[in-house]
């Protein structure tokens, strides 16, 4: 068994026990309300402690991770007028591909709305336990103007960059709206340079990734006591309910996972490329069982690329450049879960996004999906600059952790088939191309 899969099973193995623990002390409690409040008081002396320690070595990352891991998404693309047609179409269907997938995600979550599973009282001292952190972003969202152009450019151009992604409060994580377009704006510049040039800067961004994705394999070392500690702290203090909303989250996931897969991708098949899906499916579930399994895009490239040859029969060098682009870009399956996460843990607070703010969360999820790609754990510094960005306590992020390992394997699995279906389509467009233009 593999390092990070043995990490994972002990992360759920002390999830589990968290829950068992904090559910046989609420029954205690209901006989002996003394032990409840003993341990409600041991948990806001040693697990919460356990558990920032644990988050805010994450956060930590959030900035350098951001704008190194997105500037250098951009600048390995190289001059972007010499890539020619094929990576415009492929492109073009990674950017649809993800965005697709987050407004699923987005519409099964307005759908569920599995934070508002919360009852009234649970949700307050939910909002209590994170210090007045949660009211005081449900006002600041209230203080917001309305979403208009004047109002875009402010908040992803300010005047002081640093100021605005460093914050002011020492609580608090900065704005990373204008880091992002900072860094798209890098990465673009660094195209332009010549070959030798570009690549320097490339190998400066990745070692700054490299070492912001050794702080977090480090934060990843503690989760498996983490985790526990701060399910344990959250049910003895909220109660059960919390159990339901994590639930109803999962399997909202998990559908709109499904359902893009199975859904979005079909229809790619037969409208673009002209193939029977049932047929299809069934021609790389191997591939499929092999990212599930391995919940990593990268360690399934070779079987992708083998299923390409010899069970597709797709061109080589379509298969070639889409499929190693696709492992590293296209992450629909990550995109809808940061879409999800967000929105779930803002409606379990009280905040509100409107449609403006996350037609937002949808461009921001797609981007922060690119920057992470292949970033063990590397999601959840981002997500928690996400949650900031639209005023949710990023602490809240401790609420999903310990069913992310479940969720990664099927978003693994949907970023792994999108790459295929991407693959196929493109080298259907190129070869209806090449018959057109002969």
């Amino acid at each position: 068994m593999s390092t990070p899969t043995r990490l994972a099973t002990r992360i759920l193995w002390g999830l589990l026990i968290g829950v068992i623990a904090a559910i046989v002390t609420l029954g205690i409690g209901r006989f002996h309300p003394g032990t409840l409040r003993a341990m409600q008081a041991v948990s806001t002396a040693v697990f919460d402690p356990l558990g920032q320690i644990f988050l805010r070595t994450l956060f930590f990352v959030v900035i350098p991770l951001v704008f190194a891991s997105l500037a250098s998404g951009v600048a390995q693309l190289g001059r972007l007028d010499r890539l020619g047609p094929l990576a415009g179409r492929t492109f073009l269907l990674f950017a649809a591909n993800m965005l697709v997938a987050v407004g699923i995600g987005l519409l099964m979550m307005n759908l569920l709305q599995p934070g508002h599973h919360l009852e009234p009282g649970s949700r307050e001292r939910l909002m209590q336990e994170y210090g007045g952190r949660a009211h005081q972003a449900v006002e600041r969202q209230h203080e917001q103007p309305g979403m208009s152009f004047a109002t875009l450019v402010d908040m992803f151009m300010p005047r002081n960059l640093f100021a605005a992604f460093v914050g002011n409060d020492r609580g608090m994580l900065g704005d990373v709206l204008p880091l992002i377009l900072f860094a798209i704006l890098v990465g673009a510049a660094a195209t332009l340079l010549d070959e030798e040039k570009r690549l320097k800067v490339q190998a400066g961004l990745d070692l700054v990734s490299e070492l912001m994705t050794g702080i977090v394999g480090f934060a990843l070392r503690l989760a498996p006591i983490a985790v526990p500690a701060m399910i344990y702290s959250v049910i003895v203090k909220i109660g059960t309910d919390v159990l339901l909303t994590l639930a109803v989250f999962v399997v909202g996931c998990a559908v709109a996972l499904a359902l893009h897969l199975f859904g979005t991708m079909s229809l790619w098949l037969r409208l673009l490329a002209r193939r029977s899906p049932l047929a299809y499916f069934r021609q790389i579930r191997p591939l499929l069982i092999t990212a599930f399994s391995t919940s990593s895009s990268s360690a399934s490239l070779p079987a992708s690329l083998a299923t390409a040859r010899d069970d597709l029969a797709l061109a080589p060098s379509t298969a070639g450049f889409v499929l190693p682009l696709g492992a590293t870009m296209n992450m629909s399956g990550t995109a809808l879960f940061e879409g999800c996460v967000v929105l779930f843990v803002a409606q379990a607070f009280g905040v509100d996004l409107s449609l403006g703010q996350q037609c937002m969360l949808m461009f921001l999820s797609v981007l922060s999906a690119v920057a992470v790609a292949g970033i063990p754990g590397g999601s959840m510094p981002l997500i928690a600059g996400l949650l900031a960005t639209f005023g949710v306590p990023p602490d809240g992020i401790g609420l999903v952790l310990g069913v992310d390992r479940i969720l990664d394997m099927l978003r693994t699995t949907v970023n792994v088939g999108s790459d295929i279906v991407t693959a196929t389509v493109v080298d259907a467009q190129v070869k209806a191309a090449a018959r057109t233009g002969g």
